[in-house]
């Protein structure tokens, strides 16, 4: 039997009966899509949503990397086990989906792209917005989408969506080689009809797999845990996508080993838990990182080990130190010469703690308690940071995140990606449940934000979403502000107004860069941006945008506005200024170093001091083999 169908409407169709299942849980892959239409898709895919309407919820976009940045944070909060798809019109519409792709594949995440594309039958040659090159006829700005994409294709006949569909739900679902996944749909392709099986809109699910450890590889990491005196978890975001965090608590408890997170780990074990040493590396605590430096095994779990992370390969200091990674990936799994331990990571865990078991072992008593007592230590200067000993003054920006943090409990999710506000999320939060703490750190994209809240939202709609935004990320990317509003989704905005780069501008500082083109300010008489700072109103421009704008001055206010919005059930912002952007924000420093090189050549003083600390740094780099 067949049924007569355009290309898109076959598409809508298809994805609306994909499901995946993981653990006995089946929920939707496709679970909406988001679009901006024009001459590239609104005749084929536009038109198919109208026509299956019913079977597939539709979103209303601004912006084209926006609606990645939401299908994102909807599929993160989904455990990636459900996505939406995006699509646009061929040209800037569909170059504007790079970024948001670049984003999704770095972080490991699942989302389906659908770009209109050029005239599969070279009829009307060029079209608007095609970019012709002289060398390929073949060629579309798609392709662009091609080095960013776990999966491409470009749909030019009816007969090979099929195919070209199958694979592109293979690879969303495939917990190794998720993430971005494009199909380039040609315009003329998309209204053609064809005669479709089917057995193709029958519904398919697709099993997430949790591959066991290997038996050899697992005897290895056995030695290796109970050879080790000081040994030391790094918990990446893999804790997360697996759902392994009891698994890691199990193993923590039971063998008494610390547990660091990076940025994407973070929240794997409650800020509370006696094994919790919080975030390690350049952003790290002081806890986590001199765990790191006296290391002897580290036993990485679901991390890609970057330059974060790892200090630049300068953290991991200790003799002979070795590494044993449980990762899903054997990519990671030998990263750092380390012992590979190929498996889900609650898979390995699980396998890892029984094992351990049987043995008794347990590290000393000794090393729990200096790592208790150094937590403690850290603890208090977290409460130092938080503390506002005069509410009727300006905030600090760590005293914003403290009347932040006095005020949610383990149902709220903060959602942060780029500037100064990383670095002191991953120091100072107490991620109270595991997913909390919804940090994008892997690409770092200014402008995710708020976009990703609304994904967030719509797959937790019960939960509290908070977008924390300063003021350059938020000139990045405020369009989505106006879905918001569109369909209710009450998302609460934390803006924070210190008038320029606050993070680069002190990385400029620290690198003989002087702060240069950092800050948001007039231009002074020498051409410099040193003036005064800009009288640009960012809570006026939200209100502009439909949101409702709490105003607020002092820390007295701050902490009443931040209740009254999380009471409010409309999407609401909460606008603050703090320290401007050639200040501290207040938080510990850097526990740790970060490799951005420094100009080996240069007259200026701040450059010459720079390159001398620099090249300090750069002496205890290790090559871990």
């Amino acid at each position: 039997m067949t049924t007569r169908l355009t290309v898109a409407q076959a598409l809508v169709r298809f994805l609306a009966a994909q499901y995946t299942e993981r653990d006995g849980e089946r929920q939707r892959l496709i679970g909406a899509t988001w679009g901006i239409f024009g001459h590239g898709n609104v005749a084929g895919l536009g038109q198919a949503l109208v026509e299956y309407g019913d079977d597939m919820p539709f979103h209303q976009g601004r912006n084209e990397q926006s609606m990645v940045h939401a299908a994102v944070g909807y599929a993160r909060q989904s455990n990636r086990l459900s996505t939406h798809a995006v699509t646009t019109s061929i040209g800037p519409g569909a170059t504007n989906l790079v970024t948001g792709a670049a984003l999704a594949t770095v972080n490991h995440l699942p989302v389906l792209l659908l770009p209109g594309d050029i005239f599969a039958t070279r009829v009307a040659d060029p079209v608007l917005q095609q970019l012709e090159v002289p060398y390929a006829g073949d060629l579309s700005v798609n392709d662009c989408l091609r080095p960013v994409s776990r999966y491409f294709d470009r749909v030019t006949r009816p007969e090979a969506l099929i195919p070209a569909a199958l694979q592109a739900m293979r690879v969303l679902t495939d917990p190794v080689e998720t993430g971005a996944v494009t199909l380039a749909m040609p315009q003329d392709v998309q209204a053609e009809a064809y005669d479709w099986p089917d057995e193709f809109f029958a519904e398919r699910t697709w099993t997430v797999r949790r591959p066991g450890a290997d038996p050899a590889e697992l005897a290895e990491a056995v030695r290796a845990v109970r050879a080790a005196r000081r040994p030391l978890v790094v918990a990446g975001g893999g804790v997360h996508h697996s759902r392994a965090e009891e698994a890691l608590a199990a193993f923590a408890e039971a063998t008494g080993i610390p547990v660091a997170s990076t940025q994407a780990g973070k929240g794997s074990l409650r800020h509370d838990h006696p094994q919790d040493v919080g975030g390690v590396g350049h952003t790290g605590t002081a806890t986590a990182d001199e765990l790191a430096r006296t290391a002897d095994l580290v036993i990485g779990v679901g991390t890609r080990y970057t330059d974060f992370t790892t200090a630049s390969n300068t953290l991991f200091q200790g003799d002979g130190v070795r590494f044993l990674n449980l990762n899903i990936a054997s990519f990671d799994g030998h990263k750092l010469a380390g012992l590979p331990l190929v498996a889900d990571a609650r898979s390995g865990l699980d396998a890892l703690t029984e094992a351990l078991r049987s043995h008794g072992h347990r590290v000393a008593d000794a090393y729990v308690t200096e790592y208790g007592e150094d937590k403690e230590r850290w603890e208090q200067r977290v409460d130092a940071c938080y503390e506002a000993d005069e509410p009727d003054v300006r905030p600090t920006q760590s005293q914003v995140l403290g009347a932040l943090d006095a005020l949610v409990d383990e149902s709220d999710v903060i959602i942060n990606a780029a500037g100064s506000l990383p670095g002191d999320l991953h120091k100072l939060w107490r991620a109270r449940s595991r997913d909390q703490y919804h940090l994008e750190y892997g690409y770092s994209c200014m402008g995710y934000e708020i976009p990703a809240a609304i994904g967030v939202k719509l797959a937790a709609p019960e939960r509290t979403v908070w977008a924390l935004v300063g003021d350059g990320t938020y000139l990045m990317m405020p369009t989505e502000i106006v879905t918001a509003v569109q369909e209710g989704i009450a998302i609460k905005v934390l803006l924070v107004q210190n008038h320029g780069y606050a993070s680069i501008g002190g990385l400029s500082e620290s690198v003989g860069g002087e702060r240069f083109g950092t800050a948001y300010r007039y231009t002074a008489d020498d051409g410099t941006f040193t003036g005064a700072p800009l009288p640009v109103d960012l809570a006026a421009n939200v209100a502009s945008l439909g949101m409702r704008v709490l105003r607020a001055k002092t820390v007295r206010e701050l902490r009443e506005a931040l209740a009254e919005a999380r009471r409010a059930d409309t999407p609401t912002c909460v606008y603050v200024e703090t320290e401007t952007a050639d200040t501290v924000s207040g938080p510990p420093p850097a526990q740790a170093w970060w490799d951005v090189p420094v100009a080996e050549t240069a007259t200026r003083p701040s450059a010459v001091k720079a390159r001398e600390l620099y090249e300090r740094h750069v002496s205890t780099r290790r090559r871990h083999l």
